[in-house]
């Protein structure tokens, strides 16, 4: 086939780029040449190559990766992908972009190497179909990305032709063509009308439909999670399911039922909340079925996050203002602004933005574009009708059913428990991370990164950057207006502010030439965390005890003390202002202006009350014993030898106290579900903890409890090993292990780690013999990748393998031969911090690290099967593992302890008779 070929239309002749195809497989690299003829060289020879002229590639950050060397000018599809299907995605793969364009995939590297050459001319005559508004549209975008130096741009041009005329933002300008959210009346009160198991049991039968197989423990989760949609019986008393469902159950559908029902006939949302971005797009694609038009799901489903996920249309305006000093960030621009007019929400995390567009353009690039918490001026913005944010919070409040995550649902409840848009009804799946979402969000931190960014918040960013200059004067200036009290208190809480943490903070700590209170007292905790932590070059985060001060700390402490108290008594004050020009004015204000001072009282009260209020009382309290809810610590956090942060740090010690106080007791009704809930050791403790992880047992009436078994068959479908002559703490012996459980299984391997430096240790021993065996390795913190990304490729490609740690752990997701083995570098015991160390202390010692340990084990274990005919091996490469532990795992599955040569020959005997039962049964 000759590669010096253009496309015929009509209308217009398009240019193709003359560059050779490169797909890297395994340790080879195959290659198109512009004339059409294949080659393979060896990975090092195409390091080499690439320099010398750009080629077509897909994820260009990943291809230099597996070459070695830094990133190279390419022509990668994606981001032609990306701009001409944006608000699409597509795996970042040769095989994912051939079957996203309608190709079908295949495995030989050769026919990847022609169908990206195909994929190249599809893609590019797509264009040339493109009429009207959207070919102007593409051709002013292309006009300003060829002119920042986009090597697609004379081809896109080519296929849509230029742009007529030239506009302020060349195009760019994607927020014109966007709808404004419409005004609603107030919604009426809510009812309270009960869903009854038989309605519920209806219910998912009409989701499954009529040819459905009868799965029976779905049916009775379904009734069962039905009890917490009645009306309650007294206050701070609601009606709580705890439901575990073990793998297969169905649990998604199960408790949208019930859910729905109750929306529909009380004209008001559910919350279903998870823990992981992974699950929000799960549960979202679910509820297709029960909203089949697409039209009635955009009004009926809404999926919430923090605000930091969405785009900031007044953040793109005004990096496009500053565009023209910064030519390199136009192409990256110009595909946000296609994704723009095409998105959904304007979620950039986890929602319709591509991760690896995110990867390949620059993380932090993209990023900046996002919302920040507390920096949004509402209906001063120009884009405050358009605004995703303001779109997503008003359908929320018009919506059935509203998919958020923990963290959001938590600060929501913290910080306005007196709004009475707040949700009364939840579900709550992946329940078993409840504890750890709730120290995250209930926990007060002092460090020097907190602090910064509360001196951005008020004072406005110091860079001079203009889309990060929105302080408390540019916010509430026009509020407060000709109030002298107002203003006078404004600018004492800039100043106050000001004497925070600035930026290259931690450069000035480190030198002990702090600026300020805040960086005096960061420098002797840093201090005395080097006296004291045992392993002061250590590459890792270090801590130690918050007691036994050194001399310097308490008066530096006062200190600071006293600068927090100049900020929070301003800021006291302009909250009271605000809220009397509301009762004053009430007559007079917009709506806008109403939400606008609503929002301004609320961020303030936020500040004050979870963050410069407890800070206070850890400087107050320092000469004092820790109060017996708390567990305190300093600590420098670090990551690959470099300091991120550091400070006084308190948590809870059991946060689901605060969560049980702010969201379970105001709640009228709240399901808790998830396959790993109980601690199955002993059974009359086993929903005892349940209770403890998910803050029931804080509550004046128990929860009704139920436990759906698993409908597979584990002992028939799965393998147990504990590998028995490996050492856990000898890499090589380790690596030597994976490579050959990979290779034995042919692929479709999980393999886990309780650090990431063992991980990157493996990675680099097992990657050349699995690439010489034609099994491609991705690993987190690796490939230039995100982790959602990843687990995505790894469901596709079903001879993959891939490494990851604790999330990949507890976020995948992957039916059928994809993962039919997972492996465990050693027992995954809880990290001995210090805050582990007091929970330890209050939840009874070294049971409370085998049970941790035992439902990690459990969650790891649960991801081998999803399907009935899912099946695999799960292994374990540490011989001290406890006989306690075993309950982990299905009483049925037999715990064999092997050599790992007897390991390796069941895996692969195991995997092979498996495939060949399923292939006798799929040619039957």
């Amino acid at each position: 086939m000759d590669r010096n070929t253009e496309i015929n239309t009509p209308n217009r002749e398009v240019r193709l780029p003359d560059v050779p195809v490169l797909v890297a497989s395994g340790n080879q690299a195959i290659w198109l040449s512009a004339e059409g003829e294949i080659e393979t060289t060896n990975l090092r020879e195409a390091a080499v190559r690439v320099n010398k002229m750009p080629p077509l590639v897909v994820h260009r950050l990943n291809i230099a990766r597996r070459l070695g060397i830094n990133p190279f000018p390419a022509f990668d599809l994606l981001e032609l992908y990306a701009f001409i299907h944006p608000a699409e995605t597509c795996l970042p793969t040769a095989r994912g972009l051939a079957k996203a364009v309608g190709l079908i995939p295949s495995a030989d590297p050769e026919e990847q190497a022609l169908a990206l050459f195909e994929a190249m001319n599809i893609l590019l005559n797509n264009l040339t179909g493109l009429t009207g508004k959207k070919r102007k549209s593409a051709a002013a975008v292309a006009m300003v990305m060829g002119q920042a130096g986009w090597n697609w741009a004379p081809s896109v041009l080519s296929a849509v032709g230029l742009p007529e005329n030239k506009t302020r933002f060349g195009g760019l300008d994607a927020w014109s063509n966007l709808q404004e959210w419409p005004d609603f009346a107030p919604e009426s009160p809510a009812d309270d009308i009960a869903v009854s198991e038989f309605e519920a049991r209806a219910r998912l039968k009409e989701l499954l439909g009529d040819n459905a197989e009868a799965r029976p423990q779905q049916a009775d989760f379904s009734a069962m999670t039905s009890h917490a949609f009645v009306p309650r019986n007294q206050a701070d008393a609601p009606n709580i399911v705890l439901a575990e469902a073990g793998t297969g159950t169905g649990k998604t559908l199960g408790y949208i039922s019930p859910a729905s029902i109750w929306a529909e006939k009380n004209g008001v949302a559910v919350w279903i909340s998870t823990y992981t971005k992974n699950l929000q797009r799960q549960i979202d694609d679910e509820l297709d079925r029960l909203y089949p038009i697409s039209e009635e799901k955009a009004q009926k489903v809404v999926v919430r996050k923090g605000r930091e996920n969405y785009l900031c249309l007044l953040n793109f305006e005004e990096a496009l203002q500053g565009g023209a000093a910064q030519k390199s960030e136009q192409i990256s621009l110009g595909l946000v602004a296609r994704w723009v007019g095409a998105t959904r929400d304007g979620d950039m995390v986890g929602g319709d933005f591509p991760s690896w567009l995110m990867e390949l353009e620059g993380r932090s690039r993209i990023t900046r574009l996002a919302d920040r918490r507390g920096e949004c001026i509402y209906s001063a913005c120009s884009h405050y009708r358009k605004c995703f944010i303001e779109k997503s919070t008003r359908k929320a409040r018009k919506a059935d059913i509203v998919i958020a995550n923990h963290a959001l649902v938590m600060i929501n409840a913290a910080t306005r428990p007196d709004d009475p848009n707040l949700p009364k009804r939840y579900v709550f799946d992946e329940g078993h991370h409840l504890f750890d979402a709730a120290d995250s969000a209930f926990a007060a931190h002092l460090t020097g990164q907190e602090t910064a960014e509360l001196r951005r918040w008020v004072a406005g960013s110091d860079t001079g950057r203009k889309n990060r200059m929105r302080g408390l004067e540019n916010r509430l200036s026009d509020l407060i207006g000709e109030d002298e009290e107002g203003q006078e208190a404004l600018q004492q809480a800039i100043q106050a502010a000001r004497k925070l943490p600035s930026d290259g903070w931690m450069s000035r700590v480190r030198e002990g030439t702090p600026n300020g209170a805040m960086e005096e007292f960061l420098v002797h905790i840093r201090g005395q965390v080097l006296a004291r932590c045992g392993q002061p070059d250590s590459p890792y985060s270090v801590e130690c005890p918050a007691e036994e001060f050194t001399p310097e700390i308490i008066p530096s402490a006062q200190r600071l003390d006293g600068a927090l108290k100049a900020l929070s008594t301003p800021l006291t004050t302009l909250a009271k202002i605000l809220l009397k020009k509301l009762d004053e004015e009430a007559e007079e204000l917009e709506t806008a202006t109403r939400h606008r001072i609503d929002a301004a009282v609320q961020g303030i009260s936020r500040r004050n009350n979870l963050s410069i209020m407890p800070w206070r009382a850890v400087l107050k309290g320092l000469e004092d014993t820790t109060p017996e809810k708390f567990v305190d610590w300093l600590a420098i956090d670090r990551i690959g030898g470099r300091d991120l942060d550091l400070g006084y740090y308190r948590s809870y010690i059991d946060p689901t106290e605060p969560f049980a106080e702010a969201i379970l007791k105001p709640s009228h009704g709240v399901v808790i579900t998830s396959a790993t809930l109980r601690d199955n050791f002993e059974d009359a403790e086993s929903w005892q903890s349940a209770d403890m992880r998910t803050g029931t047992h804080h509550l004046v009436l128990p929860p009704a409890r139920v436990h759906l078994p698993s409908p597979f068959d584990f002992a028939k479908q799965t393998k147990v090993i504990v590998v028995t002559d490996v050492r856990r703490d000898h890499m090589k012996e380790v690596s030597s292990a994976y490579r050959e459980l990979c290779l034995a299984s042919g692929g479709g391997a999980l393999g886990l780690f309780t650090a990431i430096w063992r991980l990157r240790a493996v990675h680099e021993n097992i990657r050349g013999p699995l690439a010489a065996a034609g099994l491609d390795l991705y690993a987190q913190h690796q490939d230039a990748l995100d982790t959602s990304t990843l687990v995505d490729i790894f469901r596709e490609e079903e001879n993959s393998v891939l490494l990851g740690t604790d999330a990949v752990r507890d976020g995948v997701d992957v039916p059928g031969r994809s993962l039919r083995l997972i492996v465990f570098d050693r027992m995954p015991w809880p990290r001995p911090d210090l805050k582990h160390k007091a929970r330890k202390k209050a939840f009874g010692g070294s049971r409370y690290d085998d049970k941790l340990t035992r439902l990690k084990l459990k969650q790891a274990y649960g991801r081998l099967l999803r399907r009935e005919d899912d099946f695999g091996v799960f292994i374990l490469l540490d011989s001290m593992m406890p006989s306690r532990l075993i309950s982990a795992f299905p009483p049925e599955v037999e715990i064999q302890r092997l050599g790992l040569k007897d390991a390796i020959a069941l895996t692969r005997n195991f995997i092979a008779e498996k495939e060949q039962a399923l292939n006798k049964n799929i040619i039957g």
